[in-house]
């Protein structure tokens, strides 16, 4: 395959659905802006599916087709730690979590949570990106193991 026909492929392909909740709706417009509609050209585009209470991250998970949860750690009443602890607890083959914590040295908190990355306030679009893109990648890449 040449790299036309690769960028192709990708642009064709279902777009990747991101879960971001937050209590605050100007948080959840920095992260939405910081990664934009495609967070990096090997992947498929982005959609996003926003929710500020903790019953909406639960019915948009039950739904079965988020490929990311960015869960914001500060958010009230029900931060996104115990959120991103309880959905690997429960969903099988849940999507990857990203949490954003309220410091970077809140990112012990975030192992304890389960979740596979970290990133603190105030939020830094290289540093979220980087970490997006590598949870993407690691989603789309077991998504064509599997089918």
């Amino acid at each position: 395959m040449t790299a036309q026909t690769d960028s192709a492929d990708s642009s064709a392909a279902k777009p990747l659905r991101v879960l971001v909740y937050s209590d605050d709706v100007n948080t959840r417009s920095d992260i939405m802006l910081a990664l934009g509609k495609r967070p990096h050209p090997d992947l498929p585009p982005v959609g996003y599916a926003e929710a500020a209470t903790e019953p909406v991250v639960w019915q948009l998970l039950d739904a079965g087709d988020i490929d990311l949860a960015i869960l914001d750690g500060e958010a009230v009443p029900v931060g996104g730690m115990g959120i991103a602890r309880q959905m690997k607890d429960e969903i099988y083959l849940a999507p990857p979590a990203l949490v954003i914590t309220g410091r970077p040295q809140d990112a012990w908190l975030a192992t304890w949570s389960k979740a596979e990355a970290a990133v603190p306030h105030p939020i830094d679009p290289v540093q979220l990106a980087d970490a997006v893109i590598r949870l993407l990648r690691s989603r789309t890449a077991a998504g064509s193991a599997r089918a």
